[in-house]
C-alpha cells in the first residue's frame, strides 16, 4: 500500500506509511514517528537525509533484535499531526521535529500523552530550560552551545564587535540571547542586529549593508538553511566580506555542500558532528551514504536522529517493549540512566534535565584549493570537550532540576 500524502499549512506536504487499525494495539511493536521537513526551508538541514538516519538505526537494531518489531512513520512538521499519531496510530516517540517552534508545541503534547519526544532539529536552548519536560530528550546541539563554542574561540582572536541578521522567530531570537549573554561575559559586544521576516525572506542586501555600516568585525547569521546561504551569498556579491569574519551559528556541512566551497570558504561555524572528523564517523556515513542522493553528507541533525533513535531502542531492548510502552515518562528516564555511546558523537550521557552532552567543534570551511576529495570540508579550529560545551544545569531553569 503506498504511503499517503497530504498538504500542510504553508504549503508543505506530509507523507507518512499507513498502519493497520489494530497496529497501535501491538505490545511488542514500538512506533517511531520522524516530525521533520520534506519541502520546506529546512529540507535540506533535516528532512530526507534525517529519516535515512533514523531508518538505518531501525534496521540495524532490528537485524540483531528480531523479537521486537519497529515501525517508522515520516510525516512534515506539524503539532497536529504529533497529536493525530500519538491518539489514532499509536506512535511511541517522535524525533527530529524540524524546528524550535514546533518542538515547544510537542512539549505540551508529548507530555498530556505520556508519550517520548527526541530533538534533534531544534536549536532552543529553552527546550532543557523553562520548557524542559520528563517526556522529552534534546539531543544533538543547542543556542547556548552553538553560541558558546562560537563566541569562546572567535573573541579570543579578535572578533569581538558583532552584528546579528536574525530570523524572527522562536530559534532566531534565542541563538541571538545566548550569544548577546557569552559577548558579554567575554569581553565582546553587539553593535547592532536586524530580525527579518522568517519564511519568505531572500532579498538580505539592506540587513548586510547595516551590519557593515556598524563597523563590526562579526556578522553573526542567527538563521539556517536556504536563508543562511543567500546571506553569505549575497554579503559576497556586495563585496562586503572584506576584513570581516563571518559567523554561520547554525551552520553545517549541508549548506557548505549546497552552496559549495567557492561561496562559504572561511566561513567559521560549529557542529556538533562532521562526517570527516574520525574512524568512527566515516564508518557511520560509509554506512548511510548508500540511502543519500549523490553529494549529501550528513550533518549533525541528521546524525543525532541515527543517535537518538539507536539509543531509545537499546533501551527498549533493555525494557522489553511492553514496558519501554507503558510510559513515555519512565522510559525516558531509563534513557538518562544509560550511557550514550554511538559513532556519530562518542560516549556521552543524558543529564536530568534532558540534553545529551558530548563534544562540539569550531570548524572554518576550506577554500576550494584546500579541498582534496569530495566532502573535505572543514578544518578544525577548536574542540570543546563534553564537559564544557553545553550550559550548566544549574543555569538552564529547568523546573526538574529545582532542589
Amino acid at each position: 500500500m503506498p504511503a499517503s500524502r497530504r498538504a500542510l499549512p504553508g504549503g508543505a506536504i506530509a507523507a507518512s506509511l499507513p498502519l493497520r487499525p489494530a497496529a497501535a494495539q501491538d505490545s511488542n511493536v514500538v512506533r517511531i514517528g520522524v516530525l521533520t521537513d520534506l519541502s520546506g526551508d529546512y529540507r535540506d538541514v533535516t528532512g530526507p537525509t534525517s529519516v535515512a538516519c533514523a531508518q538505518l538505526a531501525v534496521d540495524e537494531f532490528t537485524a540483531e533484535n528480531t523479537g521486537i518489531k519497529v515501525h517508522l512513520n515520516k510525516p512534515d512538521v506539524a503539532a497536529g499531526i504529533a497529536r493525530q499519531w500519538f491518539d489514532r496510530d499509536g506512535i511511541d516517540v517522535i524525533i527530529d521535529v524540524g524546528n524550535s517552534a514546533a518542538a515547544i508545541a510537542l512539549t505540551t503534547v508529548a507530555q498530556e500523552k505520556d508519550r517520548i519526544q527526541l530533538n534533534s532539529a531544534p536549536g532552543s536552548s529553552e527546550l532543557t530550560g523553562k520548557n524542559c519536560s520528563p517526556n522529552l530528550i534534546h539531543w544533538t546541539y543547542d543556542t547556548w552551545n552553538l553560541a558558546h563554542t562560537m563566541v569562546k574561540a572567535l573573541v579570543a582572536s579578535g572578533g569581538d564587535s558583532w552584528y546579528f541578521i536574525t530570523a524572527d522567530y522562536a530559534f532566531g531570537h534565542a541563538i541571538q540571547n545566548d550569544t548577546t549573554k557569552l559577548l558579554a561575559a567575554s569581553g565582546g559586544k553587539v553593535a547592532g542586529a536586524s530580525a527579518y521576516p522568517f519564511p519568505g525572506t531572500t532579498d538580505f542586501s539592506s540587513y548586510l549593508l547595516a551590519a557593515k555600516a556598524s563597523g563590526v568585525n562579526v556578522p553573526s547569521f542567527a538563521n539556517a538553511g536556504d536563508d543562511l546561504i543567500n546571506c553569505v551569498k549575497q554579503t559576497r556579491e556586495f563585496g562586503l566580506e572584506s576584513g570581516l569574519t563571518m559567523a554561520a551559528m547554525v551552520g553545517n556541512v549541508t549548506a557548505v555542500a549546497n552552496a559549495g566551497l567557492e561561496t562559504m570558504q572561511e566561513v567559521n561555524l560549529a557542529e556538533c558532528f562532521y562526517w570527516d572528523q574520525n574512524d568512527r564517523t566515516r564508518a557511520f556515513t560509509a554506512r548511510v551514504r548508500p540511502r543519500l542522493p549523490q553529494g549529501v553528507y550528513p550533518n549533525e541533525v541528521h546524525a543525532g536522529a541515527y543517535a537518538a533513535v539507536s539509543h531509545y531502542l537499546k533501551t527498549v531492548k533493555v525494557l522489553g517493549a511492553a514496558k519501554a510502552k507503558a510510559s513515555g515518562r519512565d522510559t525516558v528516564a531509563a534513557m538518562k540512566a544509560i550511557p550514550t555511546d554511538d559513532d556519530c558523537f562518542g560516549a556521552g550521557s543524558i543529564r536530568a534535565d534532558g540534553r545529551t552532552i558530548h563534544p562540539c567543534y569550531l570548524f572554518q570551511v576550506k577554500s576550494p584549493a584546500a579541498s582534496r576529495y569530495p566532502g573535505d570540508f572543514f578544518i578544525t579550529l577548536a574542540t570543546i570537550p563534553t564537559q564544557d560545551a553545553f550550559r550548566p544545569m544549574t543555569e538552564g531553569g529547568c523546573p526538574m532540576t529545582r532542589a
